[in-house]
């Protein structure tokens, strides 16, 4: 990058380095018929040129190239530069959020009234070392004969990586007397989880809104729309022409980093476009959950020789982890993960295992690449076995 920057510079006529600086300041001496010759390196003249002019220079030179020219263009723009960029163009980075939701607890029977308070934790178990937490945000009461009970919850920390995938907040730290087990179903979000907008995040949203200039009748001006929300990247929405409900409709399918967007996230996005005007003049624009097909995957865990039990276990925890962190169940790990319209690679996957996993020997699928369309696979059943050496 520095490089391209530099380049401007030389090209205007500036030095970028000290000996092109040098070179700018004898030919000037000469130009303006100066008499100092003696150019050696140890010459007390030139000692203090470089002190008090080349030196100054060559940091001008490097603030230019490192910090102001990059950051007068979107494509290197960031930080406070970038939030000024995006105000420009009438966007405000977004803020950190909670992931909010619903959890279903248990009761060990039916028989009688059974309230959990408010303030209720429900955890993961450790993903990478790390442990999210839900809180329940009210009392909620199961009646006599009622043996589950839904209660809204949020996440006690911000952040997407809060939005797992089902079935992981199962863990009660402190027991509730009457309650059997917890857990978060398929679309348990309501608010999905989001961070501060990331530097490429914001970008993005940038670049869209110079799309979006005329704010009708185009994909751009929807994208900017619904990206808006938290948690909604603008790289994450995927549009389905040829009018599929007649003439002037079309649709969004809306995908989250983890996890699924619930249908009541999915309406109030609906409620903004379609019923608060943000839409074209005799547009219909409505948005989905991007359709989730069920996978199940059986995976066997070859690990090397001398494990201890322990040690074996974790092992194969870990490739489970893993492949789900794939699946966009959880975002803990640095795997490549599976995309709507692309081509899901089990090989990839088998090296990305064994480059986290030293003590992996080899690991198998039961099943061949996946080839996605308007769909994003959700696993259904994972098992996760060790096998004999």
């Amino acid at each position: 990058m520095a490089t391209i920057f530099e380049r401007m510079l030389e090209d205007a006529g500036m030095p970028t380095t000290a000996e092109a600086m040098q070179a700018k300041w004898d030919a000037l001496n000469e130009a303006h018929g100066g008499r100092i010759s003696n150019n050696s390196k140890w010459s007390p003249f030139w000692r203090l040129i470089s002190a008090i002019v080349t030196e100054p220079c060559k940091e001008l030179a490097a603030l230019l190239c490192d910090h102001a020219l990059p950051n007068i263009f979107l494509q290197y723009a960031s930080g406070a530069w970038l939030d000024v960029y995006a105000w420009g163009v009438d966007l405000t980075r977004k803020a950190a959020a909670a992931a909010q939701g619903a959890v279903t607890f248990t009761r060990t029977g039916a028989a009688g009234a059974l309230t959990i308070p408010a303030g209720t934790i429900v955890q993961s178990p450790a993903l990478s070392g790390a442990v999210y937490s839900l809180a329940t945000l009210a009392d909620v009461t199961a009646v006599d004969g009622q043996l589950t009970v839904r209660a809204a919850v949020q996440a006690t920390t911000t952040g997407s990586a809060a939005n797992l995938g089902p079935g992981y907040y199962s863990v009660l730290p402190t027991p509730v007397p009457g309650v059997a087990s917890v857990v978060n179903g398929d679309d348990w979000l309501t608010i999905p989880g989001a961070d501060e907008e990331t530097d490429e995040e914001l970008r993005l949203r940038c670049r869209v809104q110079f799309s979006a200039v005329g704010q009708y009748h185009h994909d751009a001006a929807y994208r900017a729309d619904i990206s808006t929300f938290a948690g909604i990247r603008s790289d994450y929405l995927f549009f389905e022409h040829g009018a599929p409900r007649g003439p002037g409709s079309a649709n969004c399918y809306i995908m989250l980093e983890t996890g699924s967007p619930s249908q009541e996230f999915v309406d109030s996005i609906n409620a903004y476009v379609r019923d608060a005007g943000h839409h074209g003049h005799g547009d219909d624009m409505a948005c989905y959950p991007m359709p989730r097909s069920s996978v199940d995957l059986a995976v066997t865990v070859y690990p090397v020789e001398h494990l201890t039990d322990e040690e074996r276990e974790a092992l194969r925890q870990g490739v489970a982890d893993r492949v789900r962190c794939a699946f966009r169940d959880n975002e803990d790990f640095e795997m490549t993960k599976i995309w709507p319209y692309a081509r899901f690679s089990f090989s990839r996957l088998d090296k990305e295992l064994h480059d986290a996993l030293g003590e992996l020997q080899s690991v198998a699928f039961d099943r061949e690449d996946i080839v996605t369309a308007m769909d994003l696979p959700a696993l259904g059943e994972l098992t996760v076995t060790l096998g004999d050496a």
